[in-house]
């Protein structure tokens, strides 16, 4: 399966398998850690937002998209910076305001709020639900460890039918932070009670990843826009554009079978 992902002003065709249970018998092996925690958007496409921009802004939606994503993570670090922390829902809100405003865009009140709602029904990955599945049947613990709000974390594990499936779903709310201020990533040691050691953190972002590995989590990024690692100074231990990549890093197979 292809899809397309912006990067800068980019577009990058890339190759995402449609799931990763084609490694549902490799899994003979002893897990090589207790837990996972999950970036959310690890597990759902952010661009499902496109296709709600361009009904509102024909030819515009993807310029849109991906400049309000940006500002929603430069509007976390500003904030964390400055010490005036709102919850996601609420950065979420602002960066669209900034993003119209660059683009000379205006929306009425219930167009806004149809694009806002946009962010509580994000699309599953292809290979989510059968990694989800795979990871659950080798035992471990899996929770989302995210800057998004409670709010949005559940209403989207609720429609996509995956609550079942993860043992918590925790939000840098929790203690008003957002990654990667580090007392972010202990949410995640502090809900398992494991050490870092015993918890593989898998990030989205480039950025992520560094946070999660100068915190201490072994940390796989998955990179599916094949992106530069970011230069601060630390590498991910694992880097893979699907979670086949994160089967192979957590579940090795038994010695001397073949993958």
């Amino acid at each position: 399966m292809s899809r397309t992902w912006i990067v800068g002003s980019a577009l990058v065709a890339i190759q995402i398998p449609a799931s990763p249970m084609a490694n549902e018998g490799a899994a003979t092996a002893a897990p090589r850690f207790k837990a996972v925690a999950f970036d959310f958007l690890v597990l759902f496409d952010p661009d499902t937002v496109v296709s709600r921009a361009e009904e509102l802004f024909p030819g515009k939606g993807r310029q849109l998209t991906a400049l309000w994503r940006t500002r929603q993570f430069e509007y976390t670090w500003l904030r964390s910076a400055a010490h005036r922390y709102v919850d996601f829902s609420a950065v979420t809100r602002d960066a669209l305001t900034d993003s119209l405003n660059a683009m000379n865009l205006e929306l009425t009140r219930d167009q806004e709020r149809r694009l806002l709602d946009a962010y509580l029904h994000l699309a599953p990955w292809p290979d989510t639900i059968g990694a989800l599945q795979l990871l659950k049947r080798s035992g471990l613990r899996i929770i989302v460890l995210s800057n998004f709000s409670p709010a949005m974390l559940r209403a989207n594990a609720e429609q996509a039918h995956i609550i079942d499936l993860i043992d918590a779903l925790v939000s840098t709310d929790e203690n008003r932070t957002y990654k990667p201020d580090p007392r972010a990533y202990q949410l995640g040691t502090d809900r398992l009670h494991l050490a870092k050691s015993d918890i593989v953190f898998a990030a989205f972002g480039g950025w992520d990843a560094a946070g999660a590995k100068s915190f201490g989590y072994p940390t796989f990024w998955l990179n599916r826009a094949n992106q530069p690692t970011e230069q601060l100074g630390v590498d991910p231990d694992w880097t893979s554009p699907s979670l086949d990549g994160l089967l192979e890093f957590v579940l090795p197979r038994a010695k001397g079978e073949r993958r």
